[in-house]
């Protein structure tokens, strides 16, 4: 027996486990509310019937009284005529009917009793119901944000553990490898001539530059030795220095 009970209690557990990992938030809050607002129908129905009843066991009482009094009329018009054995059984009547409408006024106050608890337990559902949905909508609203938030975190799993990543990272590393194995060949091959006549143009370009600091030295030289008041020198003798400068600057 007690190795029955072991095996049902996994079996059970096995079951709980199964249907705590298929429930929906979303379907579970959705059908919890239908499940209140059925009892909300269920117990308007409830309170309706209750009301119906108390005023049919009003009608009931008004009737019985009024049948009361109509007895107690007949009595005294039975006693005035001399009939007393008719007032008697008139009053008897009478008795009868007060007694049913006493029974009436108590049934209805617990009746009344009834319906007030009733209105009060349909006005809470009812407020349980407002808010139950203001909730679900919220619930629903987070759970699937959190499932979102699920997938995103599988599907990255799913991609950091495929290689997909790590594979444009090779692919990345591979691509600049071989551009500058391509870098290197084409500066490897470039053509020797280009290069000694590129270094011949830098040569004459060195030897140009120099030819010219030279020239500015030596004319700068006899220009500051030459006079250079433009109060005593007239036109013809600044012609003359001129063509003296050119000379000395020509190499």
């Amino acid at each position: 027996m007690g190795l029955f009970d072991r095996i049902m209690r996994v079996i059970r557990a096995n079951l709980n486990s199964l249907v705590s990992g298929a429930e929906d938030p979303e379907k579970i809050l959705e059908q919890a509310v239908m499940d209140m607002q059925e009892d909300l129908i269920q117990l308007r129905q409830a309170v309706a019937q209750a009301i119906a009843t108390q005023k049919r066991t009003e009608r009931q009482y008004s009737q019985a009284q009024t049948t009361a009094d109509e007895w107690y009329r007949r009595a005294q018009l039975a006693l005035q005529k001399g009939e007393e054995s008719l007032a008697r059984e008139a009053l008897t009547r009478r008795k009868s009917y007060q007694d049913t409408a006493e029974a009436m006024r108590s049934q209805i106050e617990q009746q009344s009793t009834i319906v007030t608890q009733l209105k009060q337990n349909m006005m809470k559902l009812e407020s349980k119901i407002s808010e139950a949905k203001t909730k679900k909508d919220l619930y629903i609203a987070r759970a699937r944000s959190a499932k979102a938030s699920q997938q995103i975190n599988d599907m990255m799993g799913r991609v950091g553990t495929g290689g997909a990543i790590s594979a444009f990272e090779r692919m990345e590393e591979k691509v600049l490898q071989l551009e500058a194995q391509s870098e290197a060949v084409a500066e490897l091959g470039t053509d020797d001539l280009e290069k000694r006549i590129a270094s011949l143009g830098e040569a004459d370009a060195v030897e140009a530059e120099l030819a010219a600091m030279k020239n500015q030295i030596t004319g700068g030289s006899q220009a500051a030795q030459l006079p250079s008041s433009h109060a005593t020198i007239n036109s013809e003798t600044d012609r003359e220095l001129e063509k003296l400068r050119q000379q000395i600057r020509e190499p």
